[in-house]
């Protein structure tokens, strides 16, 4: 204990001295002059050293090793705070805790503005990755844009979602540590001229290009402990010409500087529109900014230690996280002909063994295309490269099927004849990898026996699952610290490395004061979440009443839609059948929809005027609230998880690739209404029949009714009377009374014309699902004894489990660990 103390002590003098010196000499302020953002500055740059001390230990171990390394790219992270976290996973969070700062260290903590950097669950997979690789002493670097506006910042005006820059970067984050040393030119554009040699081969040069430069920031990422610190890779586009001054002279002053804006437009926003010929320009120029700056710095660190590409394998795996990154193959294959001298046979061979791909889409038109046409004005030699690919690889599969000319097509890489040709990224992406991974079990057999059957066929070896996880550290640890300081009273902290042992807490369920105790934590989070809901949303909710909670991007598939028709049926049960509830409800809803995407954001529309109706209906007498969070981002849901009693996974089965929220609600004893969908069977596989609760059609059901054409909407509509006066309402005024014209008509038609995701189908047995959870919440001291079942069984979703898993499976990678 001494020992203990000693060390805090010491951490914390480091501290104090630290903040003091940054407050004096990098803001310039005294403490008691300072604002709480100033010293949220100061406390991380504080914070920082100690993060930097260990990250030049850890490069020293790794290059002591020479070990294998990771590099992780993708197009989105979204890490969320850090001066949390990184104290936590320090062990320096007490010792900072211990100092006399005279001032409230949670509005500290809560001044950190959300880094921009992702939207939705592929970046904060992307983002627990990282940490669980940091944690487990894994050689990994994650490569990615350094967005300056991220997606946008979503407002909520009279009920329509409205999209607003996201100014992150506004001021320089103390987080980033910029590597100017480290800039890389990306060409882009031009020609290529072919040159036929005296040996008869023919070589390509890239001409007359524009020119890109990639400025590198560096994030730092803590493992648990502090042993390990590896760092995210970012990047950030200028151009090579700041100022042209001969135009500025004769008066051409925004022509001047237009080469720079236009440049550096390529790292400003996330996923910019596709809509018309100019975003998709702008897409596929990030995309290949990105992956060619992270290919040009992996084989620059590689060449400082080795010197023969043709053991690049052997040192380097590079893991596409999704589709965006694919360029990164015709980009190494570049790479090793054009610039150092390769035959094509070699450079294939050795591309092959370097690169892994993760699907995490079951949508066939969610898989990326890019129009010939833009890829060849963008990238002219990548083109002819993924040409060649294409050429050789069908040449293989003709040799193995030679009749079968479906087969060709199918599997091709060009997608088309003539002006309409498209490349496609998913095919790209499996023929160029040695590894193919879904990311749950059902998704994963699906990828096989549905979305990519030609593939799984000749390379069945290929093709593996594994099932994404979270980091226990951020979700469970820091952001429901109270719950965790009752998990480690009772069982220790080995959990927080190891979430299996979170099954000791079964014992625990029948435990009355420990049920009582879990319950009283589960009810302050409610009242937090509340206060916020109040202060944001302007809407009183009652922290006892039940908080059913969907949170997640908005898409059609997700089904949103299913859950605010449910209320719709419940407001109309309480108004119009005097129904008397089971239990009091409150609705929670966040997420932002593409700013591209009209149903989707007609969605928000329809739930915020629901929730208009419903909550300022005296008939109602607060048995139901309903509210929209707006602005969907990781500190909001830091807030969110541990309050919720219903976790809504409720995608159209076999359309949700796994989902991590679901994860992150189960870990913090929240009770799943879900479909057989994603991650969602493992889910009730591991917390038990009994504490999930399970709706809808299954996957086979559904294929089986699409391919038969057997599924008519109308049947639902006519043969329910609760199902049609929903429906109704969507096609009337009901929820837009004071608005010009039927605004939901367009949902209503939809479903009842289509029905893709089988909103229909499912909403009966949904409905009944719902008015079972009502009964179920009743009797609270058996809910939440249900609840910590969740909790205790939940081991096996760490993100920790899932790279241990890459790591050994596909990566060959094994931990560096400080003696």
């Amino acid at each position: 204990m001494n020992k203990i103390s000693a060390s805090m002590k010491e951490n914390s003098a480091k501290l104090a001295e630290a903040i003091e010196r940054h407050l004096k000499y990098s803001i310039g302020k005294r403490l008691c002059e300072a604002t709480k953002t100033e010293v949220f500055n100061a406390v991380a740059l504080a914070v920082r050293e100690f993060a930097i001390d260990s990250m030049f230990d850890t490069s020293a171990r790794y290059e002591k090793s020479n070990t294998k390394r990771i590099y992780y790219l993708s197009v989105e992270y979204l890490i969320g705070r850090s001066l949390e976290n990184n104290l936590r996973n320090l062990g320096i969070y007490d010792a900072l805790r211990q100092l006399d700062l005279d001032i409230d260290l949670d509005e500290v903590f809560d001044t950190e503005y959300d880094p921009a950097l992702g939207n939705g669950g592929l970046g904060r997979l992307a983002a627990c990755f990282l940490d669980s690789m940091a944690t487990l002493g894994l050689p990994g670097f994650g490569y990615g844009i350094n967005y300056k506006f991220g997606l946008f910042r979503q407002n909520i005006m009279n009920g329509y979602q409205v999209e607003e820059a996201d100014s992150w970067l506004e001021s320089a984050s103390p987080w980033q540590l910029e590597r100017p040393d480290r800039t890389l030119y990306i060409p882009l554009h031009g020609r290529v001229e072919s040159i036929h040699n005296a040996d008869g081969t023919t070589s390509h040069s890239w001409v007359d290009c524009d020119r890109l430069i990639g400025v590198p920031y560096d994030m730092p990422i803590v493992g648990f402990g502090g042993k390990t610190v590896n760092y995210l890779r970012l990047f950030s586009a200028r151009t090579d010409r700041t100022l042209d001054i001969t135009t500025f002279n004769e008066g051409g002053y925004m022509q001047a500087v237009e080469k720079k804006i236009k440049s550096e437009t390529v790292s400003k926003v996330l996923y910019p529109s596709d809509a018309v010929d100019a975003g998709k320009e702008l897409r596929l120029t990030q995309q290949y900014f990105f992956v060619a700056c992270a290919i040009k710095d992996i084989i620059r660190r590689y060449l400082e230690k080795e010197g023969d590409l043709r053991k690049l394998p052997e040192k380097v795996v590079i893991q596409l996280n999704d589709t965006h990154p694919a360029l990164a193959i015709p980009e190494l294959m570049r790479t090793f002909i054009d610039e150092n001298g390769m035959d094509w046979d070699q450079a294939w061979e050795i591309t092959r063994k370097t690169f892994a791909f993760t699907n995490h889409t079951l949508l066939p038109e969610a898989l990326e295309k890019w129009p010939v046409s833009t890829l060849e004005k963008v990238l002219p030699r990548h083109l002819q490269i993924i040409y060649e690919i294409n050429k050789r690889f069908l040449d293989v599969v003709s040799a193995e099927f030679p009749e079968d000319h479906d087969k060709l097509a199918r599997m091709s890489i060009v997608e088309g004849e003539g002006d309409h040709k498209m490349i496609r990224m998913a095919n790209l992406s499996m023929v160029g990898s040695f590894s193919i991974n879904g990311v749950a079990e059902l998704h994963s057999e699906l990828i096989k026996t549905n979305l990519t059957p030609d593939y799984f066929q000749i390379w069945p070896n290929k093709f593996n699952n594994k099932t994404n996880g979270v980091t226990p550290r951020r979700w469970l640890l820091s952001s429901n610290s109270e719950l965790a300081d009752l998990i480690t009273n009772k069982i220790g902290d080995d959990w927080v490395t190891d979430l299996t042992k979170l099954k000791k807490l079964e014992k625990f369920a029948k435990d009355d004061a420990f049920v009582e105790k879990f319950a009283e934590i589960k009810l302050n989070n409610k009242k937090r979440l509340a206060k916020i809901i109040q202060d944001r949303v302007g809407v009183t909710v009652d922290p006892n009443s039940l908080f059913d909670v969907q949170v997640k991007r908005m898409h059609e598939y997700k089904r949103q839609l299913l859950n605010v028709m449910n209320i719709i049926h419940e407001y109309y049960a309480i108004t119009k059948d005097g129904v008397k509830p089971s239990c009091k409800k409150t609705y929670i809803f966040a997420g932002k929809a593409a700013p591209s995407y009209t149903m989707a954001k007609l969605i928000i529309k329809l739930i915020n005027n629901v929730a208009k109706v419903v909550n300022n209906d005296p008939a109602v007498k607060d048995w139901i609230k309903v509210v929209f969070i707006p602005d969907y981002k990781v500190s909001v849901a830091e807030r969110i998880f541990p309050a919720a009693n219903i976790s809504e996974q409720i995608s159209t089965a076999g359309l949700e690739a796994s989902g991590t929220g679901n994860m992150k609600f189960t870990i913090n004893g929240a009770l799943t209404v879900g479909t057989f969908d994603g991650a969602n069977i493992e889910i009730r596989e591991e917390v038990g029949a009994d504490n999930f609760y399970l709706f809808g059609l299954r996957a086979e059901k559904i294929l089986q009714m699409r391919a038969e054409n057997s599924y008519n909407p109308w049947d639902y509509f006519n043969n329910n009377s609760n199902i049609r006066r929903v429906m109704n309402s969507l096609a009337s005024n009901a929820f837009c009374e004071d608005e010009h014209g039927l605004i939901f008509k367009p949902i209503y038609d939809n479903i009842m014309n289509k029905d893709y995701f089988f909103v229909l189908a499912d909403l009966e047995d949904y409905m009944n699902t719902q008015r079972q959870v009502a009964k179920d919440f009743l009797d609270q001291k058996e809910w939440n004894r249900k609840a910590i079942l969740n909790t205790a069984r939940s081991g096996k979703f760490s993100s920790d489990r899932t790279i241990s898993q890459y790591a050994k499976e596909i990566w060959n990678v094994k931990p560096v660990i400080k003696d």
